[in-house]
């Protein structure tokens, strides 16, 4: 088949370009961005690259909309007639390009989302925190819409999981070129010279050309948890607190900012960077030390930066705001403490009490950081009840926009970040308490790992004594099967503090991951309220229970169909176990950032819960790719909290638990059949002789491991023969980077054929909360998969009985999939999110081509028993990650 001219070619692609619908301001950041790198590879690149480059694009996208065999052949051919060095290039080339096409995406979203800010008319009005209020309020009144409101929870827990491909050096790039793509709008619409604009978004885009796309090697604990406090840095600190004014806003009208707002803090922020040492020897307790440390010293330079900020603008004279006695009296308090400040400040602002009192605010915040005995605060408590006295001050004085402006901003800050910033959380595995208490009940000499298990909870309780009771104190147990399990945590508890010393204070959290646990949690939780450490627990907390549920070795157990239905039915089951016995519990969902995983659209999740498993608290994982996609802008992080804390508001609403009850009920026929169906048929793939090692050798999963994605191994000690260690995370990549997603729809097309009527299926999408969140999510995860390349993957193995049966099951499940949702093709009902996939998938293509060609030479090297080529290693490392950015979800 031959290669088309220049002008076909053009043709070709404008064809193609113009038939995804983008919109014009994003078609032209497109066209702009990847002007600017073909003009950096004709300039950086070898010779010919660029062409090269163009010649691969134009047959992937020919392929992508021909279908013809012809037309794969050809661009496989092209791919694979690429000399080693040329193919890393290339290979380089197109993730670039994923780069910048996903940040003209967002920067669209960006664009959306300030177009239609603070105006009513242009918001959705069924996804914001202020609509949620008024549909709940006309369902159950006002008086208890505003106690649920001021109850709401929202508990994102960052962990160090390793799914980001990409290095910080490119994201930092990135987050460049975000603020130079900005200030081109501006000169575009201000009418300056974007000549200027253009030639710096030239060199960021060379840097990023120039910059290793692959990390030299692994990155400590210690380096994750500063990429985490970028975030904060960057985006957290500033948008919370702006999403609780935007909700405050859009309830208080014109009122707003004038008096005491009816919102309060409902994020709390967690992390298991640092904490998580669950299969993770390189996380020790002087590691979790360092992070606590290095979060905390984030939050307390935020905090002393904007208490100096605002008192420096509150320069409101004592004629016209005159001091409380309070006020006078937190001065005096003050100023003997910090004499010279004190007459400093004075002097500069003699009449000025409030600016006064919150410039040597800001230095006791500091030397709250600086660890400087004689100013420090001892808790956030005693800077909150400072603030409070400022904030009184002001509305007595008649001055209550300032009481409630900037100010109350601050105190959100305080209550909700504290001088910890992030509650850190530890993980670890029940079989490794268990083997630690068997040693020390022996009397043995402590090993190694003994004592490094009882150093965590010295940690523990060295961080709640330093930053506050919030700082720690939630505790994991990985692999909970047993009521013995969670007490064990108490007894190592004890242990490392001596028979005469005083526990760290600790929320025991059970973490039931595969299914069997699953559907023995109920009876496990009723054991364990009654152990007496777990008892004086709620007894304190106002019988305040966590519970986490794995959604990764769940689907790994029994596939994704079974443990969707299995998650849901222990969910309902703990949930009314804790109805009956009066205890508050929160749900903790361990979810990932990939469908197979627990991924997907939060919000939707959320309102497809069993009824009172919610009740106005949520807490989930946000890992890797996911913590940047959702929290790495501003504007998109607001924007997501504030759909995600509707959708919480909502959950609990009267209409919205009697549709889940209702359609769990009217559905549970049709539950059970999918439910035995899906777990047969994914029992006869993984469950037959040889799957492991053949799933090793069509996918990379082995090569995941050379990928320095995170400080955590692959694997909890695996050999090639088994999965039953093999970690969720590369499970999912692995299948992910084939283009075959299995473990995110394996077994729905049978369990759908099983349940055979198509009017039945069609009425469930509409009425069932639940099953729409399967599909919707399955229509995502097969849009991205591919089913010609998926081939070449399975081909790469030497069992054609159980390739067939994956391509089988992809095609049942594409059929079904598309008739469940009445349309003609995936994603046919969610338009922009299948123009987001079509606009990617001819580029993924010639990734996973390049990815193809690493992975035959590296096959077929073993079987001759040859070395390991280096380059076509670092070819494939570089095609993982660049299939990574392109298809936006990893692990």
């Amino acid at each position: 088949m031959r290669e088309p001219t220049p002008t076909e070619a053009i043709d070709l692609v404008g064809r193609y370009e113009a038939e995804q619908n983008i919109p014009e301001q994003m078609r032209a950041d497109v066209r702009l961005l990847g002007s600017l790198l073909g003009q950096v590879l004709r300039e950086s690149g070898s010779a010919g690259l660029y062409d090269d480059v163009e010649r691969l694009r134009v047959a992937t996208i020919h392929a992508y909309t021909d279908e013809t065999p012809e037309a794969f052949a050809r661009a496989a051919e092209i791919a694979d007639s690429f000399s080693l060095q040329r193919a890393d290039e290339v290979a380089r080339a197109f993730t670039v390009y994923f780069h910048l096409a996903n940040l003209a995406e967002e920067h669209q979203r960006v664009r959306i989302l300030r177009g239609r800010d603070g105006r009513p008319d242009r918001e959705n009005a069924g996804d914001s925190v202020a609509a949620a209020f008024v549909h709940l309020a006309a369902e159950v009144g006002d008086e208890t819409a505003l106690s649920r409101l001021q109850s709401l929870r929202f508990h994102p827990v960052f962990t160090a999981h390793p799914t980001e491909a990409r290095r910080r050096a490119v994201s930092t790039s990135i987050r460049r070129l975000v603020d130079l793509l900005e200030e081109h709008d501006a000169a575009l619409r201000n009418g300056a010279d974007e000549r200027r604009a253009e030639r710096r978004m030239l060199e960021e885009v060379d840097t990023l050309w120039r910059t290793a796309p692959l990390r030299p090697e692994k990155p400590s604990p210690t380096d994750e948890v500063r990429a985490v406090m970028a975030v904060f840095d960057d985006t957290l600190y500033t948008a919370v607190p702006h999403v609780y004014r935007r909700v405050d806003d859009a309830l208080q009208g014109p009122a707003a900012g004038s008096r005491a707002p009816v919102v309060r803090p409902f994020v709390r922020v967690g992390s298991w960077v640092g904490g998580d040492r669950d299969g993770n020897p390189f996380v020790t307790s002087s590691v979790t030390r360092k992070a606590a440390k290095i979060a905390s010293e984030h939050v307390l330079l935020g905090l002393e930066r904007t208490t100096s900020r605002i008192g420096r603008t509150l320069t409101l004279d004592a004629a016209s705001t005159p001091p409380t006695p309070a006020l006078l009296a937190l001065w005096q308090r003050l100023s003997a403490a910090d004499e010279d400040a004190a007459a400093d400040i004075a002097k500069r602002s003699p009449d000025e009490h409030h600016r006064r009192i919150l410039l040597l605010l800001a230095r006791r915040i500091e030397a709250t950081r600086l660890r400087n005995a004689d100013l420090a605060y001892r808790d956030p408590e005693h800077l909150l009840a400072d603030l409070r006295i400022v904030q009184d001050a002001l509305v007595q004085a008649g001055a209550p926009r300032q009481a409630y402006g900037h100010l109350q901003q601050l105190i959100w800050q305080v209550e909700t970040y504290g001088f910890h910033l992030a509650e850190l959380e530890v993980r670890q595995h029940s079989a490794v308490h268990a083997k630690v208490l068997a040693e020390l009940d022996s009397g043995a000499e402590p090993s190694e790992l003994a004592r490094e298990v009882l150093d965590v909870f010295r940690s523990i309780a060295f961080l709640q004594d330093r930053y506050g009771p919030r700082a720690a104190g939630r505790y994991i147990v990985s692999f909970t099967q047993s009521a013995q399990d969670l007490a064990n945590v108490h007894r190592l508890a004890r242990y490392a503090v001596g028979a005469d010393g005083t526990p760290p204070v600790l929320d025991v959290i059970p973490l039931f991951e595969t299914f069997a646990d699953l559907q023995a949690a109920p009876a496990i939780l009723a054991e364990i309220v009654e152990h007496p450490e777990f008892a004086a627990r709620l007894a304190a907390t106002g019988k305040r229970l966590e519970v986490m549920l794995g959604y990764s070795d769940s689907s790994k157990d029994v596939g994704p169909v079974a443990a969707n239905l299995a998650l849901y039915e222990a969910q309902a089951l703990i949930a009314a176990w804790a109805q009956e016995s009066g205890i508050e519990l929160t749900l903790f969902h361990g979810r990932g950032g990939a469908l197979g995983r627990g991924g997907g659209p939060a919000n939707s999740a959320i309102l497809a819960q069993p009824p009172h498993s919610v009740d106005g608290r949520f807490k989930l994982t946000e890992q890797g790719e996911v913590i940047f996609a959702r929290y790495g802008d501003p504007a998109i992080a607001m924007r997501h909290i504030d759909q995600v804390a509707a959708a919480i508001l909502l959950a609990s609403s009267p209409a919205n638990e009697r549709r889940n009850r209702a359609a769990a009920e009217k559905y549970a026929d049709v539950a059970a059949t999918m439910d035995t169906a899906s777990r047969e048929r994914f029992f006869s793939l993984v469950k037959a002789p040889g799957f492991a090692p053949w799933f090793a050798q069509v996918t990379p999963m082995e090569e995941l491991g050379l990928l320095a994605l995170g400080s955590r191994p692959a694997r909890r000690g695996l050999s090639v023969e088994s999965l039953e260690d093999l970690r969720a995370i590369p499970w999912v990549f692995a299948w992910t980077q084939a283009r075959i997603n299995l473990a995110g729809w394996f077994g729905l097309g049978t369990a759908l054929e099983a349940v055979g009527d198509e009017e039945t299926v069609q009425r469930a999408y509409q009425e069932w909360p639940l099953f729409r969140t399967l599909i919707d999510n399955v229509a995502m995860s097969l849009a991205k998969a591919d089913d010609r390349i998926a081939r070449h993957y399975l081909e790469l193995g030497d069992r054609d009985d159980l390739a067939a049966l994956v391509r089988d099951e992809m095609t049942l499940t594409r059929d079904w999939v598309i008739r469940a949702t009445g349309g003609t093709e995936l994603l046919g009902n969610k338009p922009v999110l299948q123009r987001a996939v079509k606009m990617r998938s001819p580029y993924v293509d010639a990734l996973s081509l390049l990815q193809l060609r690493a992975l035959r030479g590296l096959r077929d090297a073993a079987v001759e028993g040859s070395p390991v080529d280096p380059e076509l290693q670092r070819l494939l490392l570089l095609s993982v990650s660049g299939v990574a950015a392109g298809l936006q979800n990893t692990g």
